[in-house]
């Protein structure tokens, strides 16, 4: 047996003088162990040793810096997660596995996993729908978890040595994405908690995850799950709020086990159901006491906050569908109905250190106030608001659900003659924060929301 003390005390010593090399460590160590055992245990030992394994094999302190902001846009699954799908389907059906009564029934599943998600219906997973959850959602996953990380990114707040834990796993999209986003020197210490049998195809597809990636499933419910190695740096609950029966007392538990600088971040599917679900769990941890929301839904009335409906999701480039789905796709009757390109996603980044991703607030001397919107109908006013969403509009005039975190009722912004002085309501990102300026607030009857009308008469600028 190893004398791992031994081994950690020598790495500390030698970590402020030069790269740690395995072989002069065994010298150090009663018994001199062989340098692969020694190599093991640095590598166990990494994250909290604040150690990086480098291409020779020694070791050197890991960087300090925060993650770097990237452009990255995932426009497809890479290939080696897409060859694990298919290798686990093979090895489970056969290599026809689309065809027949398999394909059939892996259809079903997908079929009945898409309508339990619409319907707000618990999901149970066995081997098969774990299947048919990797083969359908794992690419839009993969890609959406990357666009609310870049809201940290650009402000400094993502360390390159992370402790993560993901709540709900399932087969790992959002924590395949999470590592592939990050630069290829960050060290992380990977927590997976999911309890069904999701976990086996997230461990085939964690398995061989480069260096400076130690990964550990911990197959508990969360609301049974200990903590031990709080506090994380990042807390991931992706498409998973929707599935708990006690969701709010779920993230109030994470959130407890956040580093005091960290993040908890909760995703989830577009749909109306899910996503209004996401703003009711954001709301009850965050409008009542020490959380706040980091972004996109900022609250820019100190003391006020949201009662409105709360859909508010983001549309990013499309992610192209992988051989097994076009494969499953075109084994059956209708076209299009098992392939997934779409990345459209609800999220929420909420922190315990009131850092806000835009540190600006209403004024109540320069802005109308969204709550006090009744007795403004037909005038024009200026006001802050945070874009909530791309164009809604099919066709006509552009229109952007828009808030300022005091709205009782929904409010848009429509955009009916577009000047070089409004332009940036439709250029602007999602989650970005706009002043408004003569804008005409209007009641619309048929939707029972306000409209801001934005006219060659407004002016729109971005604060942020």
């Amino acid at each position: 047996m190893i004398d791992r003390e031994a081994v950690r005390s020598n790495a500390k010593y030698l970590r402020q003088v030069r790269p740690i090399d395995p072989d002069e460590i065994a010298d150090y160590v009663d018994g001199r162990p062989h340098p692969a055992a020694v190599r093991r245990v640095l590598r166990e030992e990494a994250y909290d040793l604040g150690l990086f394994e480098r291409e020779d094999g020694t070791f050197v302190p890991a960087s300090e810096d925060p993650v770097p902001a990237t452009d990255r846009a995932p426009t497809h699954l890479p290939d080696r997660y897409v060859e694990t799908v298919e290798d686990l389907l093979v090895a489970r059906y056969g290599a026809n596995w689309h065809r027949g009564g398999t394909g059939d029934r892996l259809r079903e599943v997908i079929r009945r996993l898409k309508d339990d998600y619409y319907r707000g219906n618990p999901v149970e997973y066995d081997a098969e729908v774990a299947l048919g959850y990797a083969l359908y959602h794992l690419p839009d996953y993969y890609a959406a978890v990357g666009y609310p990380l870049g809201d940290l990114v650009e402000r400094s707040l993502l360390p390159r040595r992370l402790r993560v834990l993901d709540v709900g796993a399932g087969v790992g999209g959002p924590a395949l994405g999470l590592l592939d986003y990050l630069p290829d020197d960050a060290v992380v210490d990977y927590h997976a908690v999911e309890p069904s049998a999701a976990a086996d195809v997230l461990d085939t597809l964690l398995d061989g995850t480069r260096r400076n990636v130690r990964t550990t499933i911990h197959r508990d419910r969360i609301e049974d799950f200990a903590f031990g190695d709080a506090p994380y740096d990042l807390i991931l609950a992706a498409n998973v709020l929707s599935e708990l029966d006690d969701p709010v007392a779920a993230v109030d538990r994470c959130l407890a086990a956040l580093a005091d600088d960290g993040t908890l971040l909760a995703l989830s599917p577009a749909d109306l159901e899910t996503s209004t679900g996401l703003r009711r769990v954001e709301r009850a941890v965050a409008d009542d006491g020490a959380t706040t929301v980091y972004a996109p839904t900022l609250r820019l009335w100190p003391g006020a906050a949201p009662s409105d409906r709360g859909w508010s999701f983001d549309e990013r480039p499309l992610v192209g569908a992988p051989r097994p789905q076009r494969r499953l796709d075109d084994a059956g009757t209708d076209p299009g109905t098992f392939t997934n390109e779409t990345v459209k996603f609800s999220y929420t980044l909420l922190r315990r250190d009131g850092t806000r991703r835009v540190d600006v607030r209403a004024d109540a001397a320069r802005h109308a106030r969204m709550a006090d919107m009744e007795r403004h109908v037909t005038e024009r006013i200026d006001l802050l608001a945070v874009k909530l969403s791309r164009n809604l509009a099919d066709d006509g005039n552009p229109l952007f659900k828009i808030g300022d975190g005091s709205e009782r009722l929904e409010h848009y912004a429509v955009l009916t003659r577009e000047s070089g002085l409004n332009r940036p309501l439709r250029d602007a990102d999602y989650g970005a924060v706009l002043r408004f300026e003569n804008a005409l607030a209007l009641w619309n009857d048929d939707e029972g929301a306000y409209n801001l009308v934005v006219d060659d008469e407004a002016v729109v600028d971005p604060v942020a």
